[in-house]
C-alpha cells in the first residue's frame, strides 16, 4: 500500500481539477487520480462529425434507466473532466438561489451556506477561470466585489442585433460570463481564436479555460503533486470501525493498487461519485459508504434542458455564438409568479448537428440551408430535488439512474416566452417543423449539469456531507463535485464547483496545517 501523500482526489473536473490547483503552493503532498487520460489533440477535436455524429469522446459505458432500457450518457473521462466539453459559460448562482424558493412543481430547499460565503470564491474562481463579463447588465445578477476580471465578449454582427431586437422588445439582454482565454484587443497574442467549437468540443488550442488547461496544468509543475490517469478507483475502504478511509482501490492498466492519504476527496461526478459510494459498503457502512441516511444517490437533479433552433429570416454566420444571455424570467414573468429559468445562446450549430435530430433521410443541402439561417438557444429550467430520481448500482456494478421529471411546467412555459419573441427577433414566426428545427429536452443521457446525489446539510439524517463537505459519517472523506448541491438553481453549476472547491481547499490546508494558495491574480488571456 502507497501511503505517501497528504491528500488523495479522486476526479480531475471542475472540482477536483480546482482543489489540487488551490493546494499546489502548499506543499501538502497531494495524488489526484483521473479514470481517463488526456484529450488527444488532433483534427477531430473541431469536427462536429466526429465529436457530435460519431460521439468520438463520449464513454462507450451504458447506464440503465429505471425501466431497464440502457442508454450511453452524454460522458466524458479525460483529465479536466467534463469542463473538457463544457460551454464554459461560468454564472455565480444568484443571491436568492441560497434560501428556500417556491417553484410550480415544489419546493426548491434552502442551503446551509449563503451567498456571501462563496463571494469571495467565486470572486477568485473567475480569475482562475479567465471569465469574462459585464456587471451590471443582467437585473438578477447577485453583488460582486470586484469587476468581471476580463472584459465581456463583444457579439458578432447577427447577435448584436439579436441583442438590439430584445431590448426594443424590452427585454434585458446581456453579456454572458464566458471562460476563455481571449484577447480582443490584442487578437495576434490571444489563445482564443474565436471559432465556432466552444460549446461541446474540446479546444484545439487550449483557449478554452477548462480545468486541465487552468488548474491540472499548473498545479503539475509543484513537484508535491502527482497526477495518475487510467486511474479507475473502484470502491473506498475504511477502518475496522467504520470512521476513516484508509484505502482507495485503484485499477490501472490492468493492474489493481491501493493508496492511501490522511485525507481523501472525492470528485467524479454527481453520478460516479454516489456510484463509488455505493460500490463501497461494509459491515460497517451496508447501505454504502457515509450512507447512513439513506441520502447517497438520491435527490439527482441535471435541470431541464431544451435547445431550441430558430430560423433567422436573414442569413447568421457568427462563429462565437455563445455571448448573450436572457433571465428576465428567472423568478417569473408578467404571466405568472413562479420561476422559469435562463435563456443563452449556444454554440453556431451546422449540418452534421442538425443531422442529429433531423429524420434519417433529410437532404444534406436542406441541412446546410438550416444550418446557415439557425439562431441556435439553450433553456435552462430549475430541476427540484426528489428522493426518487436516485443513482443506483446493481451487484454487478451497472449504474442505474432514476429520473422523473418535477418541474416540467415552468419550462414549456419559457419556450413559450422566447417562441413569443422570436418574430421581434428576426426570426420567423411559422417555423419549420420540429423533425429539422431543434425544439426539445435533452434527454436523461445529457448529463452535463449532473448534481445533487451526495448533498451537504446541517442535519445528517438529511443529508450525506456537513457544511465544509466532509461526510458526517467519516473523518476523513470529502465530496467537491456538485454532488454536494441541495438545489440546481437554474444556471451553469460549474463556477459554484470552481468556487466551493476553492473553499474546501483552505478548510482542508487549515485542518492540516497548511497555508492554502493565496488569492489568484488576474493575468492577461
Amino acid at each position: 500500500m502507497a501511503n505517501d501523500f497528504d491528500v488523495i482526489i479522486i476526479g480531475s473536473g471542475a472540482g477536483g481539477g480546482t482543489l489540487a490547483y488551490h493546494l499546489a503552493p502548499t506543499g501538502l503532498r497531494v495524488l489526484l487520480l483521473e479514470r481517463g487520460d488526456n484529450v488527444r489533440r488532433e483534427l477531430e477535436n473541431w469536427s462536429s462529425k466526429a465529436v457530435v455524429a460519431q460521439a468520438r469522446y463520449k464513454t462507450k459505458e451504458e447506464w440503465i434507466c429505471q425501466d431497464g432500457t440502457p442508454f450511453h450518457p452524454g460522458q466524458h473521462y479525460y483529465v479536466g473532466g467534463q469542463t473538457k466539453f463544457y460551454g464554459a459559460i461560468l454564472f455565480r448562482l444568484r443571491e436568492r438561489d441560497f434560501g428556500k424558493i417556491r417553484h410550480h412543481g415544489g419546493v426548491s430547499p434552502e442551503w446551509p451556506i449563503g451567498y456571501d460565503d462563496l463571494e469571495p470564491y467565486y470572486t477568485e474562481a473567475e480569475r482562475l477561470y479567465y471569465v469574462h463579463g459585464e456587471r451590471g447588465e443582467d437585473p438578477t445578477e447577485p453583488p460582486a466585489s470586484t469587476p468581471y476580471p476580463w472584459p465581456a465578449v463583444s457579439h458578432e454582427p447577427r447577435i448584436q442585433k439579436l441583442h438590439d431586437d430584445l431590448q426594443r422588445a424590452g427585454r434585458s439582454p446581456f453579456h454572458l460570463p464566458v471562460g476563455v482565454k481571449l484577447d480582443e484587443r490584442n487578437p495576434e497574442k490571444s489563445v482564443c481564436v474565436r471559432c465556432t467549437r466552444l460549446d461541446g468540443f474540446p479546444c484545439l488550442v487550449d483557449g478554452k479555460a477548462d480545468a486541465q488547461t487552468c488548474a491540472v496544468r499548473p498545479a503539475l509543475e509543484h513537484p508535491n503533486v502527482t497526477l495518475l490517469t487510467r486511474a479507475y478507483v473502484d470502491r473506498l475502504v475504511t477502518s475496522a470501525d467504520g470512521r476513516t478511509v484508509t484505502g482507495v482501490e485503484v485499477e490501472r492498466d490492468g493492474v489493481r493498487e491501493t493508496f492511501s492519504a490522511d485525507m481523501v476527496v472525492v470528485s467524479a461526478g454527481a453520478v460516479n461519485s454516489a456510484a463509488l459510494l455505493l460500490r463501497s459498503a461494509n459491515d460497517m457502512h451496508p447501505n454504502g459508504l457515509a450512507n447512513s441516511s439513506d441520502q447517497v444517490g438520491r435527490n439527482y437533479m441535471c435541470h431541464l434542458n431544451s435547445a431550441l433552433i430558430a430560423i433567422s429570416k436573414e442569413p447568421n454566420p457568427t462563429r462565437f455564438q455563445k455571448t448573450l444571455g436572457l433571465n428576465d424570467f428567472y423568478f417569473g414573468s408578467d404571466d405568472t409568479d413562479y420561476p422559469l429559468g435562463h435563456i443563452q445562446m449556444l454554440g453556431k450549430s451546422d449540418g452534421w448537428i442538425l443531422r442529429e435530430g433531423a429524420p434519417k433521410f433529410t437532404p444534406r443541402p436542406l441541412l446546410e440551408y438550416v444550418a446557415q439561417h439557425a439562431v441556435d438557444f439553450w433553456l435552462t429550467t430549475e430541476d427540484l430535488p426528489s428522493p426518487d430520481n436516485r443513482v443506483l448500482v446493481d451487484r454487478g456494478g451497472r449504474i442505474h439512474v432514476h429520473y422523473a421529471d418535477t418541474n416540467a411546467e415552468p419550462h414549456r412555459h419559457l419556450i413559450r416566452k422566447l417562441k413569443e419573441l422570436l418574430p421581434a427577433l428576426g426570426c420567423r414566426d411559422r417555423l419549420i417543423p420540429n423533425q429539422v428545427m431543434r425544439d426539445g429536452r435533452i434527454p436523461i443521457g445529457g448529463v452535463a449539469h449532473q448534481c445533487g446525489t451526495v448533498r451537504f446539510g446541517d442535519d445528517p439524517k438529511d443529508s450525506v456531507l456537513d457544511v465544509s463537505c466532509k461526510a458526517h459519517d467519516l473523518d476523513n472523506l470529502y465530496v467537491v463535485d456538485a454532488s454536494f448541491f441541495r438545489s440546481s438553481s437554474a444556471v451553469n453549476p460549474a463556477l459554484t464547483v470552481m468556487a466551493n472547491a476553492l473553499r474546501v481547499g483552505d478548510h482542508l490546508a487549515d485542518r492540516l496545517g497548511a497555508t492554502a494558495a493565496p488569492r489568484t491574480e488576474a493575468v492577461p488571456a
